[in-house]
């Protein structure tokens, strides 16, 4: 006997429209993504093979652990061929809407016009999802080839005005890419024909099947704010659910993060992160700024963001820009990168592994797979810099002559460095116009005109030259902006590119470089004092840091977990071992509504155990660059 079932036809579409609703409304990123990035083992040559035997071993290995991206990240549209780098132009596989597809000789199943489609159907049905890296705007070679525009509500050239648009309308050839000129520039969103552009971009990821999309060269130095908040808009209206991660991260904000947290999910407050440990060093004091800033898991793009420290660049690893795989193991030694991942959890950093997974060391599988670093990066809560320390430096050495005991808040000198932060930040309205004769003008930072040792710092006024065609056309979309130079006899410019935070004392390439037309060096001085960058539309300010700011001393960080016990970190950035101590008493400090009066618990690394309730302090011996983290019951 046959059964049959008979729906009515509007039962089903409100079926349909309500499992739609269900998927589209669940909360994107509500605890820090985690997965596997290309970068730091492939550098941006990375094959469709390679890529999904990573794939196939973090689902295998590590998605029972949490990490369940997979993510390619650049150049995966730059043919391999003599010539090819991370920097050339012309190499590229653009379709005839100038939008980036995939190389058919890394990605041979992209041929026919198929994209990301196949690679990403293989990533689902390991029960993965699948990730891309994208650059801002438009490329150079679809600017050049001068690509006609997609209406995707058409499937034809965007025609508007009674005219067809193509790549040039809408390209901002003086908005490079600070640190791939060659390769991309920011569209012009004012514009219908660059919405229309960005919007053909997206719609494309998603028929791809892409879950995640880390959209580089718009945030920190680069911030374009334009494009994010349009791409934004685009991604809430696709019927998949993506994420969106930005990058990178230098010079890199509160006040920035501010304005873009609630159009993504993932966003670097740091540069690329290397195996060097000035590189670790380096994200204390930015963490802990965004952690008081409350921006750890703040409301996001249809969910939550989070601050992103970058990929953890363990095991097996490429160099920086190489045009070569994997062939070389992380530099540093287990106690730096047992401090590195200890850090990372303890922010709430997204754990994005960097190393090849065709050769992960158990060492590094069990670092990466701790279930109390993960418990602590998904569900811990309160995380912030815990500043009531103290250390003394161990016996051994006092026996080499580097005995020192100290509270961590003891004072230290300061130095002045130049900063980009965002306009608004009302600290950015401090230079004002010196004349020094009718020919000379200089802009200086005024809070230091008269208190100051020596000379103020300064830049001096020039305007800009236009010699060529190029030059003037130029210079006509920046009416009044200036070059500034390093000094009234120099040939460098301050330069508003992602090499930034000298002292204002040096005056070398790392921020002033030299003053073509064409870099990303003009500035537009306004009457409220501010210094806005064309480039960036960031403003230009110097900001006192510490002499030796996150570079020496003992460092802590505290959480609560979901079952009210407490997590207690301490690092020691020294190159000597050192004794780290808090009170017992002074843990409330840092846990609002808490009181504590005594602890038991564990340290994870030493298996050390505080068995008998301590009413006093926590001390341990922290080895040099090493860290401590204990899990603490307490009353």
């Amino acid at each position: 006997m046959k059964l049959s079932l008979s729906i009515p036809l509007s039962s089903f579409y409100c079926f349909f429209f309500l499992l739609v609703l269900s998927v589209s409304s669940e909360e994107r990123a509500s605890t820090p993504p985690r997965g596997w990035n290309s970068y730091d083992s492939y550098s941006w040559i990375i094959s469709e093979e390679e890529f999904l035997q990573n794939a196939e071993i973090l689902s295998q290995r590590l998605h029972a652990h949490g990490y369940e991206y997979v993510v390619v990240d650049y150049l995966w549209y730059r043919r391999k061929v003599p010539g090819a780098g991370a920097d050339s132009l012309g190499f590229d596989v653009i379709d005839e809407w100038g939008r980036m597809i995939p190389d058919p000789d890394r990605w041979p199943s992209s041929s026919g016009g198929k994209g990301f489609t196949e690679v990403a159907n293989k990533v689902h049905s390991m029960g993965l999802k699948f990730g891309i890296h994208v650059m801002r705007g438009i490329s150079t070679q679809a600017v050049n080839a001068n690509s006609p525009i997609l209406d995707t509500t058409t499937g034809s050239a965007y025609e508007e005005s009674g005219r067809v648009w193509h790549a040039q309308d809408i390209g901002f050839k003086e908005k490079t890419c600070a640190w791939m000129q060659h390769g991309f520039m920011s569209v012009n969103t004012d514009l219908g024909a660059g919405k229309a552009f960005l919007r053909s971009l997206y719609q494309q990821y998603a028929s791809w099947g892409v879950d995640f999309i880390k959209n580089d060269c718009v945030f920190g130095d680069d911030l374009n704010l334009n494009e994010i908040t349009y791409i934004s808009e685009v991604l809430k209206e696709l019927d998949r659910p993506i994420l969106y991660s930005l990058s990178p991260g230098t010079s890199a904000t509160p006040d920035m993060a501010k304005a873009v947290s609630g159009l993504s999910n993932m966003y670097r407050i740091t540069g690329d992160d290397w195996d060097v440990w000035e590189h670790v060093v380096a994200h204390f004091d930015v963490t802990r700024d965004f952690a008081a800033a409350k921006m750890i898991g703040s409301s996001g793009l249809l969910g939550t963001s989070w601050p992103d420290l970058d990929m953890l660049p363990l095991g097996y690893l490429t160099d920086p820009g190489s045009n070569e795989g994997p062939h070389r193991k992380c530099r540093l030694n287990i106690k730096e990168q047992r401090t590195q991942v200890t850090l990372w959890s303890i922010v709430k950093s997204p754990l994005m592994f960097g190393g090849d997974l065709r050769n992960i060391d158990d060492t590094t599988f069990s670092l990466i797979t701790n279930p109390t670093l993960l418990e602590i990066n998904s569900h811990s809560a309160n995380n912030v810099e815990f500043p009531y320390i103290s250390g003394s430096t161990s016996a051994r050495a006092r026996k080499h002559g580097r005995s020192r005991s100290y509270p961590t808040s003891v004072e230290e000198s300061e130095v002045e460095v130049l900063g980009m932060t965002s306009c608004k930040d009302p600290k950015a309205n401090g230079w004002l116009v010196q004349e020094l004769d009718q020919d000379l003008e200089r802009i200086c930072w005024k809070e230091n005109m008269e208190n100051r040792h020596g000379e103020p710092f300064c830049l001096y006024k020039r305007n800009s030259s236009a010699e060529s065609e190029q030059e003037i056309m130029y210079g006509s979309q920046y009416q009044g902006p200036l070059h500034l130079l390093a000094s009234e006899n120099t040939e460098f410019c301050l330069d508003a590119s992602p090499k930034r935070k000298i002292t204002s004392s040096e005056f070398t390439r790392g921020t002033f470089s030299d003053c073509t037309w064409n870099a990303n060096q003009m500035w537009k001085f306004h009457g409220n004092g501010t210094l806005i960058s064309s480039y960036s539309g960031l403003c230009a300010k110097m900001i006192k840091l510490k002499a030796n700011d996150g570079a020496a001393g003992a460092r802590s960080w505290i959480a609560t977990g979901r079952s009210g016990e407490i997590f207690l970190a301490f690092f020691n950035l020294n190159s000597y071992d050192m004794k780290i101590s808090a009170l017992v008493s002074d843990l409330a400090k840092a846990l609002p509504g808490r009181t504590v009066s005594s602890c038991t618990g564990n340290e994870i690394w030493s298996s050390t155990k505080i068995d008998r309730p301590t009413l006093d302090s926590i001390s341990i011996l922290v080895e040099s660059h090493d860290c401590a983290l204990y899990v603490l019951n307490c009353r």
